[in-house]
């Protein structure tokens, strides 16, 4: 499976492909599908900009990214969209388009309580494991962690030369990750060798605009659509290579 995740916390400064209203990230994620991504991963906007959880914003989010693909779309919850843990549990709960899955950063305060309340709104859960927090030995002692649609081995080292380390050093630590499947990736410099790590490895991955602005050659993105073009074919190369 090849994701792909749609804006993040980037804002028009990172430029104007970068999509971040309702309609942008609609056609975005429709372009993205045609080229082959599985699923959806987005950041819900307020005119202003800003991430949010408020169910306005990602119910307006949610219905205009339903009405041009068939494929799952799942939000963020992360503490940067609301900080107080109390609110972000509120946000859920009164959400009225629910997103087919969430993420869930685990190393953040109430994560659990969070995770506890998606899965109870039938919300599947992503659990994201960052490198250089703790995410990976809160996840294995929690017994929400069989419940998880997934995990996501979120290597935050931006650096080419070291990413891949850095992803092997994480996938360690989370080990069996509780028998759930994985979903491995990287960040800006690291974005495309741990992407081809995830390939050898034989684990989905995800591409996007949130991850990196620039193409396997260096020159910039120029879509959605061309990153989960060129991420398949870099995936689809890498697999059954060895690690």
């Amino acid at each position: 499976m090849v994701q792909v995740c749609l804006n993040g916390v980037r804002t028009a400064a990172d430029g104007a492909l970068v999509p971040l209203s309702p309609e942008a990230m609609a056609a975005s994620a429709a372009e993205a599908v045609a080229a082959g991504a599985t699923d959806v991963h987005v950041h819900p906007r307020t005119p202003c900009g800003n991430d949010s959880m408020a169910p306005r914003v990602v119910a307006a989010t949610l219905e205009a990214i339903r009405a041009r693909v068939r494929v799952p779309v799942g939000v963020t919850t992360g503490a940067w969209a609301e900080p107080d843990p109390a609110t972000r549990l509120e946000r859920v709960r009164a959400w009225t388009v629910l997103p087919d899955h969430a993420s869930v950063n685990w190393h953040e305060p109430g994560a659990e309580e969070l995770a506890a309340a998606l899965i109870e709104r039938g919300i599947g859960v992503e659990a994201g494991i960052w490198s250089g927090t703790d995410g990976a030995a809160r996840f294995a002692s929690s017994p929400l962690g069989p419940k998880v649609l997934r995990v996501l081995a979120e290597v935050m080292d931006p650096d080419p030369v070291t990413a891949q380390a850095s992803a092997r050093a994480l996938l360690t630590r989370i080990g069996a990750a509780h028998g759930r499947p994985v979903l491995l990736h990287g960040e800006d410099g690291g974005a495309w060798p741990v992407l081809r790590l995830a390939g050898r490895r034989g684990l989905a991955t995800r591409v996007g605009l949130e991850d990196t602005l620039l193409m396997p050659d260096g020159s910039r993105a120029e879509s959605n659509a061309r990153l989960v073009a060129a991420g398949l074919a870099e995936w689809r190369a890498a697999r059954g290579t060895g690690d």
